[in-house]
């Protein structure tokens, strides 16, 4: 054998060693991130394909440790507490309707960490990307994917007490128009138009591509209302509304009320509207709610309430009756599809 003919078993024998250390570096690796989520406890994720349009999934941030923490995951709508499939796709506040996501993501940097919303395709491909000016909070797409809307906290980050100031957005994914700040919109209550610095803006849910309903605050009271994206007009309907969501038939909406009497760090309870006669029922959820309840249907209410992975999803009947229960855990920012 000669010198050349050497030199290639050699190299080729480097080659396959460090082929076989490399697979069973990665071996080991998904053996032990495996390992770390069996001894975190936490339910089943694994990769695979998402889709937005598959029919009676139900999509949500993981918040399960392990590799796939933060991702959004699909699961059949019915079996929520079941195995999860990831997606690869991470997201602090996300939603999706009609095969339109909003994804609302954090971008590390070397000196800090920026904020941005990417709208997604069916495929949770990004189509489009958006630089935030704050921490995400809420985000919501109309029942026909056709428009967009998003709030970030600009200063505080709390809704509970009076120091934080909200910038909410909404984005037509036909034209791209973005109407960057609600804030400049007319807003009327009690039939007087009402102009105020310490006005915001947030938990917009919408009733088509025209028209939404969302929170209102000024003077220290907050407000159930109507928008009008044609007229650019904000419409008071109702006091102490929070975080409305419209309901599947447009007749009622479920939102966070601060009650009397209650811990000024939680004061809110889950009540639902009907917009028809503005009478308020308590549901049976007697806790502090702090989220955008989703409706699974016509019937139900799902929130998010802490738990041991950072947040677990609750429902409860809408109309009053009935208790909660918990439907899955490590899971927040929930979407539905028919």
């Amino acid at each position: 054998m000669n010198r050349t003919s050497r030199l290639v078993l050699l190299l080729v024998a480097v080659l396959l060693l460090g082929g076989v250390a490399v697979g069973a570096t990665l071996h080991a690796a998904g053996r032990a991130a495996r390992k770390d989520q069996a001894q975190a406890g936490g339910p089943a994720v694994t990769p695979g394909t998402v889709r937005l349009d598959a029919p009676k999934r139900a999509f949500f941030r993981n918040m399960a440790w392990g590799p796939h923490r933060d991702e959004i995951t699909a699961v059949p709508a019915g079996r929520l507490s079941g195995p999860r499939t990831a997606s690869g796709v991470r997201c602090l506040r996300f939603f999706a309707a009609a095969g339109t996501g909003v994804c609302l993501q954090s971008v590390h940097g070397e000196l800090r960490d920026t904020y941005r919303a990417v709208i997604l395709d069916r495929r949770l491909h990004p189509v489009r990307r958006y630089d935030l000016a704050g921490t995400p909070t809420r985000a919501r797409v109309s029942p026909s994917g056709r428009t967009v809307a998003w709030t970030v906290f600009v200063s505080g980050d709390s809704y509970a007490g009076t120091a934080f100031s909200t910038r909410t957005s909404v984005l037509d994914t036909r034209s791209w128009r973005l109407d960057a700040n609600l804030e400049t919109w007319a807003l009327t209550v009690d039939g007087r138009r009402v102009h105020a610095a310490d006005l915001n803006i947030w938990g917009v849910t919408f009733a088509d591509d025209r028209h939404f309903y969302a929170t209102a605050a000024t003077g220290g009271r907050t407000y159930l209302v109507r928008g009008d994206r044609t007229a650019r007009t904000l419409r008071a309907l109702h006091r102490n509304v929070e975080c409305p969501s419209l309901s599947p038939d447009g007749t009622r909406i479920a939102y966070k009320k601060r009650v009397a009497g209650a811990d000024p760090d939680a004061p809110w309870r889950l009540y639902v509207l009907d917009l028809r006669t503005l009478h308020e029922t308590a549901t049976g959820e007697h806790r502090n709610i702090d989220d955008q309840a989703v409706w699974r249907d016509r019937h139900t209410l799902v929130y998010a309430l802490p738990g041991d992975y950072g947040a677990d999803l609750w429902t409860v009947p809408a109309d009053g009756t009935g208790t909660p229960h918990r439907l899955t855990e490590a899971a927040l920012a929930p979407a539905f599809t028919p």
